[in-house]
């Protein structure tokens, strides 16, 4: 479960490559003009004068190149260092071995890996665009990025008495960076966007309450990072990248969320002391998968002239926006009227 702490890490991430960009965006009467030029030729040239408009180009800079590699060594060899310390360091160890938790917390865990993987080889492909390398190597290194940096924590869970290495996690860590890798080389663009969405769950039952907070933790964010029945994962849409000739607004996406239900346990509602006493048993409890359908918003679609505000756009877009949401459950159909 300490993974889910990668979910923290990449929304850092996605705030540090975007940052990047910002640095060296284009002036502001430049970027009103585009605006004026969009709303002006569309009716008159169509959509083929759209596509003319290319997302902003950098130049080859040796110096950012230099600076953006070492500060991915540099990052990359302190949050190894740093994990190490807090997490595994506290924990036996052992000769490398493997482990499946591929049947645990209905997968809600796996989707949480492809998530992460996403988020951080999106952040770190859009440094490298910065940078002004070329097209293949921007994508590469970039894409790659995040897979690495998760496959270097199933290694050290391979040295760990109390995990193992997870095929499962590698292949959704694959994944994750393989989604924006094959997108960016498809369409040049990323027109499927993993988000993530949370909302605190609270039982009436004082034993559920009392497992979630031993389980998942007693404050909000330990409750973002781990509650599995709280978390929800998306993959949103951005329709008007699909119908280029269409009306759609911009910023208009369509996103179905997985999530579930009744987790209380890795693999049943069941646990037990250091001694094999019985201490908690709800078998009762169903567990069961949950399957989303709703409106979201492309945050990076939205126009401003505000560099601050399109940095804090660029970095919240890997959250969900909060909207009304059809749900699949329990072979029936539910409305949620505000989905978090």
């Amino acid at each position: 479960m300490k993974n889910h702490y990668l979910l923290l890490l990449a929304l850092w991430v996605q705030l540090a490559g975007f940052s990047q960009q910002v640095q060296d965006t284009i002036p502001l009467q430049d970027s009103v003009d585009i605006i004026l030029q969009e709303d002006t030729i569309a009716p008159v040239l169509g959509q083929a004068a759209l596509a003319s408009l290319k997302p902003l180009h950098y130049e080859y800079n040796r110096n950012r190149v230099k600076l953006v590699a070492a500060g991915n060594i540099a990052g990359y060899s302190l949050s190894m260092v740093g994990l190490y310390a807090a997490w595994y360091s506290q924990y036996p160890q052992t000769s490398f071995h493997t482990f499946n938790d591929n049947r645990e917390w209905l997968q809600v865990d796996k989707v949480g890996h492809a998530y992460s993987a996403y988020a951080w080889s999106y952040a770190s492909m859009e440094t490298w665009r910065w940078t002004g390398v070329s097209r293949n190597k921007r994508i590469w290194l970039g894409g790659l990025s995040g897979a690495a940096y998760q496959t270097a924590i199933e290694v050290l869970d391979g040295f760990s008495a109390g995990w193992g290495w997870s095929w499962g996690d590698f292949a959704a860590n694959i994944a994750g960076s393989g989604l924006l890798i094959a997108q960016e080389l498809k369409w040049d663009e990323q027109r499927l966007q993993p988000k993530f969405s949370f909302h605190h769950k609270s039982y009436r039952s004082k034993d559920l309450n009392a497992q979630s907070n031993i389980m998942y933790g007693e404050r909000i964010y330990e409750r973002f990072l781990k509650d599995y029945n709280g978390q929800t994962y998306w993959l949103s849409a951005n329709l008007r990248s699909f119908f280029p000739g269409s009306n759609l607004p911009a910023w208009l996406n369509i996103a179905g969320g997985y999530g579930a239900e009744g987790l209380f346990g890795a693999k049943d509602n069941v646990a037990s002391d250091d001694h094999g006493n019985l201490i908690f048993n709800r078998r009762d409890v169903r567990r069961y998968r949950q399957w989303f359908l709703a409106p979201d918003v492309d945050l990076r679609k939205i126009r401003t002239n505000s560099k601050a505000l399109r940095l804090a756009l660029g970095a919240l877009n890997v959250l969900k926006f909060p909207t009304p949401s059809l749900e699949f459950s329990n072979n029936r159909v539910s409305w949620n009227w505000i989905h978090f």
